[in-house]
């Protein structure tokens, strides 16, 4: 870790061993820990220090016990987190700290290795959600619709910043369900015509014969069914902002009609003779290759080029990985609050194959299943077994990044993974993965739990893989 990246720890120990150890372990790997031997001091402490991010304490303390620590903790700072350190095989005392609230328990005597562990991953989930509220408050009341971090999506921030304010047309781009109308609405809210119409129009889903009068509007007989005059969405606009969403779908008669009011900003209803002009800002959007559709004459390449004045590209939840959480976050904290849900939150596991999963249906995809899993999920943790099937899959790709990045469990790493390094570019995935758990055990001496954490997978993943492969008598048991 950085030092800008060290995190806040607060230990609460009375044992003068036990609090020096666990403050050197802690202290190795890059947390800034302040020890207490009781919970007084500690939480003057932190009511004057609200950089804190974690308490871990001891359930038997003289005085305030380990429960009015948590009860106080989260008066102070009700994003910080607890971890709870119980007596050996107090399974009682640690349920009930999880009912009240802590983040996670160590049973004693504490594995040095699992303390680091468990204090990193609740840093890390207690970072996302700060991280968050911290993003929200930078971005005030711009784009406050769109939530991302990585560099991908801050270089789409900078590109509207200068592109809101002016009358330039704006090509949005980008795989279905990575939010284009939103970033066109955002487009919208922060330019001079804000005060006036944001009207979306799906070039896909209405019927071309039908289109022409959707968007420049009818007059009374003009055909069948014309029993009153229509005022169409370009008119509606004058002043705003026009969204034609999926517009290499727009049949090439339209396109050659949108032009010309691109041109010369003015139409005629159908079956009208009047000439109406329009001030209009058009966002357009596409999940298509345009260029490609020039080359198959399926696209008029002068709409093309009018329409691109400015190209924003939206990045795909593949490409923006570290956004994941936030947005997962972002999205539970605003489906159990609307639930009456609210203290729900994502165990480890869950999260990291959240992270790993494909996403091919982007952040929509992600949005609903956070939502689904509000409503189905009776417990406030979220766990891996919650996750549907098919996303379980992907507990296995982080694993499996994970022991090929270089981890020598096993011969692993480049080597493993049939690299350059002698590898063996013959071995199955499910080769490469038996070796590395082996090495793991290997190296932990055949402890589970350990393996399990320095593999990045969980207890039940590691025991089903260790099924699977017919491993079932290595290590032992937890």
């Amino acid at each position: 870790m950085s030092t800008e990246e060290q995190p806040h720890v607060v230990l609460i120990e009375d044992e003068d061993g036990n609090r020096q150890s666990f403050t050197r372990a802690l202290s190795r790997v890059g947390f800034k820990i302040r020890g207490f031997p009781e919970a007084a001091s500690a939480l003057d402490y932190l009511r004057d220090h609200r950089d804190v991010v974690l308490v871990i304490t001891d359930l038997m303390l003289p005085g305030m016990d380990g429960f009015g620590v948590l009860a106080a903790a989260r008066e102070i700072d009700p994003d910080i987190g607890v971890l709870m350190i119980t007596g050996h095989g107090s399974v009682e005392s640690a349920v009930d700290a999880m009912k009240q609230g802590a983040d996670d328990y160590l049973t004693k005597p504490v594995d040095l290795f699992v303390l680091r562990n468990r204090a990193r991953a609740i840093v890390e989930k207690r970072q996302l959600v700060r991280r968050v509220d911290e993003l929200e408050s930078r971005l005030g009341e711009k784009f406050t619709k769109l939530i991302g971090r990585s560099k991908a999506m801050e270089a789409l921030f900078r590109q509207m910043e200068l592109v809101s304010p002016t009358r330039s047309n704006v090509l949005i781009i980008g795989e279905s369900g990575t939010g284009k109308e939103l970033v066109a609405n955002a487009l919208h809210e922060n330019s001079p015509r804000r005060e006036h119409r944001f009207l979306p129009i799906n070039c896909a889903a209405i019927p071309a014969e039908i289109l022409e009068s959707e968007l420049f509007g009818h007059e009374r007989g003009s055909f069948t069914g014309a029993t009153a005059r229509k005022v169409g969405k370009f008119e509606l606009a004058d002043q705003g902002t026009l969204f034609l969403d999926e517009i290499g779908e727009l049949p090439l008669e339209m396109q050659v009609k949108l032009l010309r009011v691109l041109e010369q900003r003015e139409f005629m209803r159908v079956g009208g003779s009047e000439t109406i002009r329009v001030d209009i800002r058009l966002v357009a959007a596409t999940n298509q290759d345009l260029e490609e559709l020039v080359n198959q004459t399926r696209f008029r390449a002068d709409l093309y080029y009018r329409l691109k004045v400015v190209t924003l590209k939206i990045p795909p939840l593949r490409e923006r990985r570290d956004d994941i959480p936030i947005l997962a976050n972002h999205f539970l904290k605003s489906f159990a609050k609307e639930n009456g849900r609210e203290g729900m939150r994502f165990g480890a596991e869950a999260m990291r194959t959240l992270v790993a999963a494909p996403w091919e249906g982007h952040v929509r995809e992600l949005r609903n299943l956070i939502e689904s899993l509000v409503i189905l999920v009776p417990n406030d943790e979220i766990a891996l077994e919650d996750l549907p099937p098919e996303y379980l899959g992907s507990a296995g790709t982080a694993a499996d990044r994970t022991l090929t990045a270089g981890d020598p469990a096993g011969g692993g790493g480049a080597a493993a993974a049939g690299g350059e390094e002698g590898g063996r570019p013959d071995l199955t995935m499910e080769e490469i993965e038996r070796r590395a758990i082996l090495g793991a055990l290997d190296r932990t001496g055949g402890n589970r739990t350990q393996a399990a954490e320095m593999l990045g997978i969980g207890l039940r993943t590691l025991q089903r893989k260790l099924k699977e492969y017919r491993l079932a008598g290595k290590g032992e048991g937890t």
